[in-house]
């Protein structure tokens, strides 16, 4: 019999990552590959598996405790030889998580998971001392705020939800013009019947984001559009013999490599601002982010070196990613290290809409879906396909003017085909 540390495995540039599940005891036996504790990331949960089978020893993580690679979270009694790494090398499992249990009385937010596929989150142990009740706990950890930083506006210095939000958008409203005021709250249902549905767990990571990046992004979105009609063409030849082999070619890796051409023209929509905002970080990389619609909520994925790849090879990644995405494995390494974003809602529907820029990046492509329309050639009203662009920037980076060149020589990419097989 030995006795194995399991130590938290590579889980990418993530640091500091808090322990949101124990799934197991003291004196449990566990299978090889059976999850032992659960960490959340800014976008995804993760599950960390046991090396081999054997007997928990030793427990030395608890709920709330913040955690990096290689940190020793328990021992395991193991009669067998260990089948995967204990150092930190073995990737960790991924998991949608359920959300947590809607609280009573609670005014319903956005519908956006089943009441079937709610379960109570623990809450977490850390902040002790705090005057908090476990439900303002959790949510302080879900919008990683520090509770010991707030005071109370509760009987006796209690904090409060509304504390905990108004945190969250620089304090509250009163006494500071600046602050972002808190919706008041209302009881619905004292003007008919509701139902509390809970938001998934991805929605409630990525929330805060959001809104993050649009509270202190200056966003700012220039429309134009590109005729498709012989892209569009091209496209379909190029899907029919995808079809055979078991993919689909969409319009999507065209609009990744027309970015790539525009972005190696227009570098400052390739870059991020510097953290004391004097400086521009130019990006010499092109990794592309790419929404996809699960049916736990929006997740970005990141193509890496769109600009050494090919239609044909984009689309086969595009369809094993979005496969992967939409059953929620998804690993740290595929959430990290865009220089731009692409939200394409062609398949929907829409004329244009105002996609918000995924911080750190400056800028972001929006995509509604292509119509026919009579355009003007000089002589006469022809039918062409037209696609609706829509660039969300960052205005202390970019401004107009260069927003509607980079958009232009887009549409300019786009309308000839020539440009992105040559």
């Amino acid at each position: 019999m030995s006795l194995i540390e399991v130590k938290v495995p590579n889980i990418g540039d993530f640091a500091d990552i808090p322990v949101i599940e124990v799934l197991v005891k003291k004196g449990d036996a566990v299978k090889a590959e059976d999850p032992l504790i659960t960490l959340e990331s800014d976008k995804a949960t993760m599950e960390v598996p046991a090396p081999s089978a054997g007997k928990v020893s030793e427990i030395l993580v608890n709920i709330g405790d913040k955690v990096s690679e290689g940190s020793l979270i328990l021992k395991l009694e193991s009669e067998g030889q260990a089948t995967r790494a204990t150092s930190g090398n073995a990737v960790p499992e991924q998991r949608t998580a359920p959300p947590p249990a809607a609280e009573p009385q609670r005014a319903p937010e956005t519908a956006a998971a089943k009441p079937s596929d709610a379960s109570p989150l623990p809450a977490p142990t850390e902040f002790g001392g705090v005057n908090a009740s476990p439900s303002v706990r959790r949510l302080a950890r879900e919008l990683d705020i520090d509770l010991t930083s707030i005071k109370g506006s509760g009987e006796k210095g209690r904090i409060t939800k509304a504390d905990v939000k108004a945190a969250l958008g620089g304090g509250p409203a009163k006494g500071n013009a600046l602050a972002v005021p808190q919706i008041p709250e209302q009881d619905f249902a004292k003007f008919g019947p509701i139902t509390v549905q809970p938001m998934t767990r991805l929605k409630r990571l990525s929330g805060p984001h959001l809104h993050r990046a649009w509270l202190n992004i200056p966003h700012v979105t220039h429309a134009d559009e590109a005729d498709i009609t012989d892209l569009e063409i091209y496209r379909k030849q190029l899907d029919t013999d995808a079809k055979i082999k078991g993919y689909r070619v969409t319009m999507l890796p065209f609009l990744m490599m027309a970015s790539v051409v525009a972005l190696k023209q227009f570098p400052d929509f390739n870059a991020s601002l510097a953290p004391d905002g004097e400086s521009l970080i130019l990006k010499h990389y092109y990794n592309i982010g790419v929404a996809v619609d699960t049916p736990d909520g929006l997740v970005v994925p990141v193509i890496k070196d769109v600009d050494r790849k090919r239609i044909l090879e984009l689309s086969q990644e595009l369809a094993a990613t979005s496969q992967r995405m939409r059953e929620g494995k998804i690993a740290p390494s595929d959430i990290q290290g865009a220089s731009f974003s692409i939200s394409s809602l062609g398949g929907i529907g829409g004329t244009s809409f105002t996609p918000i820029v995924n911080a750190p990046e400056v800028a972001i492509l929006g995509v509604a879906r292509a119509t026919i329309r009579p355009v003007w050639n000089g002589e006469s009203f022809t039918p062409r396909l037209m696609l609706p662009l829509c660039v969300s920037f960052d205005h202390r980076v970019i401004d107009g003017a260069l927003a509607a060149r980079f958009a232009s020589r887009l549409a300019e990419i786009l309308s000839d085909v020539r440009q992105l097989v040559l």
